[in-house]
């Protein structure tokens, strides 16, 4: 199996977007384009699990082929490691049923084979996770709803840096919030092999205005063929290369 590179925009919102498109068709193209789309649903302590809001979380990580979880604020900071890796299992496990229909033909997958042989796959699947490269935008909804919940955002994205630092693939990682000021996004930390200075990113996540998810999910699908993600991969290949030496 080939090792490239997987693609994830983790949304981070309270849910009900109020304008714009379906950010459910959004997902749905993004994952067309080979980008997973995973969602938290972060709650408040008297906010209903089955709200109309955090049935949108769902709907939109089912139509982005990604993970959705519905977490009380207070969790949210071990809850986007768990999600960021359970996307990389799912979507590996993907592949690799893929390339088993093509071994064992189309009525085949990997439920269908012995425990052991699942075993040995899953083994497989959990190394890809960790040597793959990996590119994550991280999209945080800052809308005036959300304002109460932004310093664990902040925290949940210092555990997230850390962790993905500790992979051996190679990572990408950027950050960016809506609504902008002027479009439906703003660009908080541009793409990145190293994420050791995120704290100072902060002071831009703030809060207020609407929520534009569905075009916020569209402009966060556009960056992924941006050059400074290019110049990002060509800097990493060079301090490889100097590190080598």
């Amino acid at each position: 199996m080939k090792k490239g590179t997987l693609k994830q925009i983790l949304l981070l919102t309270d849910g009900c977007s109020n304008k714009g498109e379906d950010p459910s068709a959004v997902a749905a193209l993004a994952f067309e384009q080979g980008i997973t789309v995973n969602v938290i649903g972060i709650l408040d302590d008297e906010q209903d699990e089955h709200a109309h809001g955090l049935r949108e979380v769902e709907d939109i990580a089912l139509s982005g082929g990604g993970v959705s979880q519905i977490v009380y604020k207070e969790s949210l900071s071990q809850t986007v490691q768990m999600v960021t890796k359970q996307a990389m299992t799912q979507t590996l496990q993907g592949f690799v049923n893929m390339e088993l229909q093509q071994i064992l033909g189309p009525e085949q997958s990997m439920e269908d084979l012995a425990p052991d042989k699942r075993g040995e796959i899953m083994e497989v699947v959990e190394d890809l996770g960790e040597t793959c490269d990996l590119e994550v935008l991280v999209l945080v909804d800052t809308s005036a709803s959300m304002t109460n919940k932004i310093s664990m955002v902040k925290e949940a994205l210092i555990d997230l840096s850390i962790s993905l630092n500790a992979r051996i693939g190679r990572n990408r990682f950027s950050i960016f919030s809506f609504p902008g000021k002027r479009k439906d996004i703003q660009k908080i930390f541009d793409w990145s092999p190293r994420l050791d200075s995120i704290s100072t990113i902060f002071p831009k996540l703030t809060s207020g205005g609407i929520t534009p998810t569905g075009p916020a999910l569209r402009e966060a699908m556009y960056q992924f063929g941006k050059k400074s993600l290019l110049r990002s991969f060509r800097k990493h290949d060079e301090q490889d290369i100097e590190e080598a030496y």
